[in-house]
């Protein structure tokens, strides 16, 4: 009777990769008044590393703008982690790498953008959960009707 290996999914690490702010209009900007219009965009990724290991990333990009001209800040975090990956199903790992994975990690981006935008003297983005599953299925959707 042969012994079933276990399941692994792991967390080994999480970090920064890529952090920047730009206000390209200071310190004029901060005496202008009016309510930005404020744009995000999130971009997810992955790669293998070595057997088992993953490196997946989710990029936050957030931008505010006055009267949808003046921009007041650009504000770009790459939040990255490491995970182990062992005895899972290809599908699966695809599955883990593009819904799990980035759930995992877009609290820490959400809190690096917010963080880093107060200490910009802006108040701070609150940016609302995104739903990755449907993200992820709407790839899988588009690649089989592309395929």
């Amino acid at each position: 009777m042969s012994e079933e290996l276990q399941p692994v999914f792991s967390i080994e690490r999480l970090y920064v990769k890529d952090l920047s702010l730009e206000v390209p209009h200071a310190p004029q900007i901060f005496l202008e008044q009016g309510e930005p219009e404020v744009d995000m965009r999130v971009s997810t990724g992955s790669q293998k590393l070595e057997d088992g290991y993953y490196n997946v990333d989710v990029t936050v990009t957030v931008t505010a703008k006055l009267d949808n001209e003046r921009t007041m800040f650009l504000n770009e975090v790459t939040q990255s982690g490491i995970f182990r990956l062992e005895n899972i199903p290809e599908e699966d790992v695809q599955l883990l790498l593009g819904v799990a994975c980035p759930n995992i990690l877009f609290p820490y981006a959400r809190e690096a953008v917010s963080g880093t935008v107060t200490r910009a003297g802006f108040p701070p983005v609150l940016l609302a959960p995104i739903n990755f599953e449907a993200i992820y299925q709407q790839q899988q959707e588009a690649e089989a009707a592309g395929a």
